[in-house]
This record gives structure tokens, sequence and C-alpha cells, in this order.
């Protein structure tokens, strides 16, 4: 394709945006407001060598195109921006610098790392930001045209209601690279997570949505690729269109579609962890890939009063410029993509509160949320918030509209101090357990607004939650000063691995209260891939570029790890089943309309119910709360009434046993011990009298469920 023959160039149009295949020819579109022209570049097979340069020959607002007749999918491309170099004013065009096309739905090849790949010249006073001469292209990843016909046949959204969903946080290659099941060539692909064991092993557990770590194109960080690390998270995007060829078995979208469709037909839904608030461009010193070479000004928020440096709310040393209009169509334009033609079920938006800042301070009616709000597709997905920020006023828990999840780290920490052994918390725990009603319910939101977790990607694993003390991050190359210095973590005794059974018992049980408290809260549970079978990362609490065995599952599982999978299943199970632990409106603590008994009720001890004095108090560790499945008050989808039986769950955080008086709901009721996180035989129950004392352990979590004579529920 054009190797001896140049090839010929029509008008085109200007949208779509990027490179579009129509089944005869292909069209090309850029958006660039300040440039004087635009050349789109073809490279051969292998895209080391150029071989023509076509100036794209209409403009159309702001929008530069042009139509090959004869260029065909697999065609590798790239464009060289020319404009005015002045960093002072926020313009960084320099066309020696091949650029990725911010629109392109694959990209071929990765980053080699050259000083070339810099639009000032390194050497020099580097503030100077001197023009650079040399040409980029060499090392520089290539966008590529695709034919986007795929065979989805019946596949279907699972669309599994929000009150109703358990989600896994997961990392595509860390889950399958050492997965003795999935075949080799496979591991680590999105080909491996669409293996028949794997599914297996999702469908086994429990879970309703597999929640992807980054899966957009992505690079390795310069200083990294130096230390000899890699970006394992890829929280470093630079194509928002474009798979991420380094997980991909076949080198073809195919694969990630067929991923999806396997997980679709076993009631399995895909959520996406995005990063559309920085890209990996960094600040004013960074390379010029895409954006910065194709419109600076308009692409990144850069300082109002010396343009050549860029407005960073996170931390990464740029943010994009959500007041441009170029900008938010780039970002719906590839969140439809992603759910219309790649039929993802959502997204996890990363620092979700620098999209929402509209001048300097986050905005809750910004473009940004509007727009989603509005639109008849991206409204339909499940849309969570990581609902902060590194900048001024970012942190926004609670915050978001009607319509959005967030990542409650409120929950997180509190149930980290309070399974830590630390006093007075049991108000704060109240309201997380319950799904955070004092976040949420003012604006209309409801219980399933709070996404609960105690572990994600970012800290400890669940393993090193109890196990660790302190981070151990040497691995990193920063001198373990890097990753937080809050865990909220307890050792259970001893710093890292230990042969005493003791301590390895202890850690045993304060994963399962974390586990059980995590399941039985209102709320959307999201636990961490591995957690349910022991993963460490050897207290590591910032693996972002540890892609080697720190990170990558360990499947072979011990006794310990076999016991907690299957009390993590059975905790999910129980979940499921019971409508009370996933209630669709917060609970209102008072008697409901022919009940005759409250919705939820708080106890202590004693088995009487807490007074405002007794939520006070600094030292309390021991928490009953009474949960009615009979008060339940919701209806079905066809309008029925939902009831359930009544439970009680008991907690006890203090290193001493605390029995637990049991209260007497009817004359004729007994309870029965469904859970005990103490024992190590899960299949055990046992029956205890009401009004007699419940003998819960030291840092112990049980659950009872009522049971009355000839009552077959439950």
């Amino acid at each position: 394709m054009f190797i001896n023959t140049k090839p010929t160039v029509w008008p085109g149009r200007p949208y779509p945006l990027g490179a579009t295949w129509d089944g005869e020819g292909v069209n090309f579109s850029i958006f660039s407001e300040h440039a004087h022209k635009v050349e789109l570049c073809l490279f051969d097979a292998s895209g080391r060598r150029e071989l023509y340069r076509i100036p794209l020959p209409e403009q159309t607002d702001q929008v530069w195109h042009g139509y090959l007749p004869e260029a065909r999918p697999g065609l590798l491309y790239g464009y060289r921006v020319h404009g005015p170099y002045e960093p002072a004013n926020g313009l960084r065009f320099n066309p020696n610098k091949l650029l990725l096309d911010p629109y392109a739905k694959q990209i071929h090849g990765t980053l080699k790392w050259s000083d070339a790949h810099f639009g000032y010249r390194i050497g020099g006073k580097q503030e100077d930001l001197s023009f650079d001469r040399r040409d980029s292209a060499a090392g520089m990843p290539k966008s590529m045209v695709i034919d986007p016909a795929f065979t989805w046949g019946s596949d279907r959204a699972p669309r599994i209601p929000w009150h109703e969903s358990v989600i896994y946080e997961a990392h595509v290659k860390g889950f399958t690279m050492r997965h003795s099941e999935v075949p080799t060539a496979l591991r680590g692909t999105y080909a491996g997570l669409a293996t028949a064991p794997v599914i297996d092993y999702l469908k086994r557990l429990g879970v309703t949505a597999v929640e992807l770590m980054p899966v957009h194109y992505f690079i390795d960080d310069r200083l990294l690729v130096d230390r000899g690390l890699r970006n394992y998270w890829g929280y470093n995007t630079i194509g928002f269109f474009a798979p991420e060829p380094r997980y991909s078995a076949t080198n073809s979208i195919h694969e990630f579609k067929t991923m999806v469709k396997t997980l679709h037909s076993a009631g399995i839904e895909v959520i996406l962890d995005v990063v559309y608030n920085h890209t990996a461009e960094g600040n004013q010193l960074g390379p010029t890939l895409s954006f910065r070479g194709i419109d600076n000004p308009s692409y990144y928020r850069l300082v109002p009063d010396n343009q050549r440096y860029y407005m960073d709310y996170t931390g990464t040393g740029n943010s994009l410029n959500m007041r441009h209009p170029r900008v938010l169509q780039l970002i719906m334009d590839s969140l439809r993509y992603w759910v219309l033609e790649m039929h993802v079920d959502g997204f996890r938006f990363d620092l979700a509160a620098t999209l929402a800042r509209e001048l300097h301070e986050v905005d809750r009616l910004g473009a940004f949320l509007d727009i989603i709000h509005q639109d008849p597709v991206l409204s339909q997905a499940k849309l969570i918030a990581e609902p902060w920020d590194l900048g001024e006023g970012g942190y926004q828990v609670g915050k978001f509209p009607v319509g959005w999840a967030e990542w409650n780290d409120r929950y997180r920490d509190a149930l980290r101090s309070y399974w830590k052994g630390d006093g007075g918390l049991i108000g704060e725990l109240a309201y997380r357990v319950t799904g955070s009603s004092d976040l949420y319910e003012r604006s209309g939101r409801r219980p399933y607004a709070s996404v609960n977790f105690v572990t994600a990607h970012d800290g400890f694993t669940l393993r090193d939650l109890v196990s660790y003390n302190e981070k151990h991050n040497e691995a990193n190359g920063e001198d373990n000063r890097d990753g937080t210095n809050s865990n909220r973590s307890w050792n259970c005794g001893v710093e890292g691995p230990t042969d005493d059974p003791a301590i390895n018992a202890l850690r045993l049980q304060q994963s399962r209260n974390f586990v059980a408290t995590l399941l039985l809260s209102q709320g959307v549970p999201m636990l961490l891939a591995g957690d349910e079978i022991g993963h460490t990362q050897l207290g590591n609490n910032n693996a972002y570029c540890q892609d080697n065995e720190i990170s990558w599952l360990n499947w072979e599982s011990t006794d310990q790890d076999r016991e907690l999978l299957a009390f993590v299943q059975r905790m999910i199970t129980l979940r499921k089943r019971h409508p009370v632990f996933h209630r669709r409106n917060f609970f209102q603590g008072r008697p409901i309309k022919g009940a005759g008994v409250k919705d939820i009720l708080w106890l202590t001890p004693s088995g009487l119910e807490m007074t405002d004095d007794e939520w006070k108090q600094s030292h309390a560790q021991t928490l009953g709360v009474l949960l009615s499945g009979e008060a339940l008050d919701e209806r079905g989808d066809r309008g029925e009434a939902i009831k359930d039986n009544n439970f009680l769950l008991l907690l006890n955080a203090n290193h001493e046993a605390k029995p637990f008086t049991l209260p007497t709901i009817a004359q004729d009721a007994h309870w029965r011990a469904l859970v005990d996180t103490t024992w190590n035989d899960h299949t055990r129950r046992s029956m205890h009298d009401s009004g007699q004392p419940y003998p819960l352990q030291g840092r112990s979590l049980a659950l009872l469920i009522e049971h009355r004579r000839g009552d077959r529920r439950g």
C-alpha cells in the first residue's frame, strides 16, 4: 500500500474525528485550533520507515481533514503539526515530533525513550525550552487504522442493579500471569481473562462485575525505565480509544471485545478504570507525544499569567482542560466508544474531582457532569467517581450528583481503624456500615452511591493490612519515601511473615472480620483481586511500578488461603440471598407502618437500645445491630413486597471477650449463629435463646438469624 506511488488525497470530511474506514478508503480528521498546517505521515508495516507526508487539504471549524481512497485497515500513521513555538504563550508546535492521533482506535508499538521526544533541547538550560529539531518518529509508536467489524451475536449487557452489585477490582496482566490453568501464551492478556478457568473462578466467587485497572494505551515513565521498572498500574494514558497492546495476545482489538462478550455470557459486567484527568505528557519539561504538539493551550489547563507552566490538580504535571468544548468532546466520544463499540458496562473515573473543575474550584454543576447526566448512553452506564484530586478543595466525597456512585474512603478508614482496635469509632462505624446516609441521603442518592472497600490497588492488600505496621516500598527505588504512611494497619504482633501459629490464626481471623463487615454493609462492596486468596505484596503499599511477582497473583494457595476463599464465597452468597444486606433505601430508625418494629436497632452488650451518651463513649469497641427483614418496606420489579429474616450483627474490636445479651423480638424466637469469625469450621451452626448471652469473642464478628418455631426461612 503506497509503497511505489504517492497516495491520492481528497478533501474528506471533518467528522467523525480520527481515522475512519468506510469500506472504500479512510477519512482522516484531527482538531487543532492554533495550527498553521497539519501533515499526515504514513509508515510501512513495521512502523520504522516513513513513506509519505501528506498535508491535510481542508480545514473546517478548526478541524483538519482529508480522505485517502486507497488506504486500508492496518495502515500505520501519525501527524506532524506546524505552528508557532512560543512556550511563554502556551504554544508548543514542533513538526519534528511525530504525534499520536488522539482518536486512534489502535496503537502499534511502544515508546522507545530518547531526548528526541522532547520539544525543547535537552542538555542546556531546560527552563529556556529552546526549540529542538531532532526527529522523534523512529522511537514513537504509531496510530493504526482499524476495521471495527465484530460479530457480537446475542451479546447483551447484564445490567446488574446497583444494589445487587459486587465489584472485583483486578489487573488484566497480574490476574493471570501466574495462573497454571491458563495457557502460557494467554497469561497476562485479555484472552487470558476470557479462558474457562478464570470465568469459572469468578462465577464461583460470586462477583457481578470486574473493574479493570487502566486498559487505555499508556506509556512507561522515563524515570521508571531508567531504573529498570515499568508503569504497572497504567495511570499514564496517552490514547483514550486504544486498548493497551501489552495485554493483547493477538494484537487485535477483537481480543478485547471477545473478553467482554465472554464475561457478559457469564453474567459478569465489565467496568473500566479510566484516566481522563491528565495525560502521559507531564509538566512543562515533559515529552511531546500527542496533545502538547497538536494544540497545547486547547488541551491543557495552563497557568494564566505564565503559560509555559501547567495547572496541576493531579500530581502528574498536567490537567486536561475541561473548559474547552473539544476536550469535552474527546472524553465523551471516548466514553461512548467504549460503551457502544466495545460494550463495556461502566467506568471508574480516576481523580474525578479534576473533571468537574470549571474555573479553579470543583463545580458540581460543571459541564462534564451535566453532559453525562443528559447523555442517553452514558447516563445508563455505571459511573463511579474517585471523588477527590490533589488540588485545593479537591476532596469531594459525598458531593457528586445523582446517578454517580463514589469510592468511599471514609468507609475504608473507619473499618481499618475500628478493627485495628481504636476506640470511640462506633458512631462513625454505624454510619459507614449502613450506607453512609450522612454523605448521600440529603442529595437524593441511595445507599448504593457508596462503593465500600477496605483495600484497593493503591495501598496494602488485605494480607498485608493484617501483617504490617509500616510500608516496605524499597523495591520501588525511592528509599521507601513513596506511598502513604497512614495505613491504619496492625501486624498482630510481628512485622511481616511469621511461623507463629497463633499470630497467623489471628491474622486470618482479622481478615474474616474485614471481609464479613464489608459484605454485610449497605452499599456496593468492592473486593481487591487476590485478597480472597491471601495475596501479599510483602508490605509494598505503592506497587505501581512492580510488574513482577510482587504484584502478580500467586495461585498456589495454602490451607489458610483456601479457607479464606471459602469464607469469602460464603459471605457473598449470604449477601445475595438476603435483601436486608443490600437495601435500596436507607434505614429510617423508626417503626415501619404495618411491621410494628424498627427497621434497625442499635444495641449495647446488655441487649438494650443504645442511648445518646453511649454513642459518645471514647472507649466503646463493641456494637450490636438488629436488622429487621420484616420491616424492609421495599418492592420488587413487579410491585411485590420484599421481606426477609431478622438478623443480628455483633462486632467486637476489643481484645477481650464481650458476652452479648440476645434481644427478644417474639416469645417463640431463638437465634441461630450463621457466622462467627472465630470459627475454623464455617459449616457449623449454633442455637441460642433470646435473653441469653452470646459468647462474643475478642476481635470477632458474629451474625445471627432469628428463628421462630415452624419458621423455614433462612
